[in-house]
């Protein structure tokens, strides 16, 4: 929609330019007038709701640029109580870029952020970024975020009592870091992590979880390296879990007791069960693990 918006403006023809090209400008004007006249119209409530799915560049980028009442709405702070920046690699490639137009989300949201996914080179700055504007983040998603640190997460945790989900996927986030927001968030309902970090303790993590998350209700352990005690840890420790999901934790047997306590549990996924490309394959490099889809 936007794009058209701009198509129009670069299609403006000259006087050299065909009576073809006159045409093809005419019909993109009136697509995009009529799309914008129609959108117009409706509540702002639906105009907001909308906009939430067109992506965090597009409207920093073309929609705000549109006309004079989108731009107004696309200051809204509703607008940006949900940030998902996941695709923000395809439009820029400097560290310098991604964190600028990062921070002018955030900015936007006015510390009513409750949402924001995060992937690739963030790093601790952007977290702190987040917490300093005293936004009550709810849920946390960080993807491939490989200068994400145990300080760094640690210490935002500490500015996100409320905060009821968080998904890693991908970074370097060990025990250390989750122990220390388990105990920053006690309401912590969700947790995912799907590291694949060799350690020395293959059940340091799933003991970090079992000494502090004691509310989960979801809980995704996708090729973690922990055995069985690490897993009755967790179950004696989170006695609300509604979901378990230990695809390729290949190290747990649950031939006896442990897997009937698991199969209890509404949704389980099981060790054995197919991992697609996009949950994991091309992030695992450690060919023990590639060996198993």
């Amino acid at each position: 929609m936007a794009q058209r918006y701009q198509a129009v403006s670069r299609a403006l023809p000259s006087e050299s330019d065909s009576e073809a090209s006159t045409s093809e400008t005419i019909t993109f004007e009136k697509e995009v007038g009529e799309t914008r006249n129609s959108l117009e119209g409706l509540p702002r409530d639906v105009m907001v709701a909308i906009l939430q799915k067109v992506g965090v560049f597009d409207i920093l980028e073309n929609v705000q640029h549109v006309c004079e009442s989108w731009h107004e709405i696309c200051q809204d702070p509703a607008l940006w109580r949900s940030i998902d920046m996941s695709d923000i690699i395809d439009y820029y490639t400097s560290d310098d870029q991604t964190f600028e137009i990062i921070k002018q989300a955030i900015d936007r949201s006015c510390g009513q952020l409750i949402d924001i996914s995060l992937e690739h080179d963030c790093n601790d700055d952007i977290l702190k970024y987040i917490t300093d504007r005293k936004n009550q983040v709810r849920r946390l998603k960080l993807v491939t975020s490989w200068n994400i640190t145990n300080y760094g997460l640690s210490e935002a945790a500490k500015m996100m009592p409320s905060m009821e989900e968080l998904h890693l996927h991908f970074g370097s986030i060990t025990e250390v870091g989750l122990e220390n927001v388990g105990r920053s968030c006690p309401g912590l309902k969700s947790l995912t992590h799907n590291q694949n970090i060799p350690v020395d303790d293959p059940n340091s993590v799933a003991l970090a979880i079992s000494r502090t998350m004691s509310q989960l209700r979801h809980l995704n352990l996708i090729g973690n390296y922990m055995t069985n005690t690490g897993l009755q840890a967790i179950l004696d420790a989170c006695p609300h879990l509604e979901s378990l999901d230990l695809r390729l934790c290949n190290y747990v047997d649950l031939s006896g007791e442990l897997g009937k306590k698991c199969s209890s549990i509404k949704t389980f996924r099981h060790p054995n069960e197919f991992v697609g490309e996009n949950e994991g394959r091309r992030f695992f490099f450690d060919s023990d693990i590639d060996d198993r889809y």
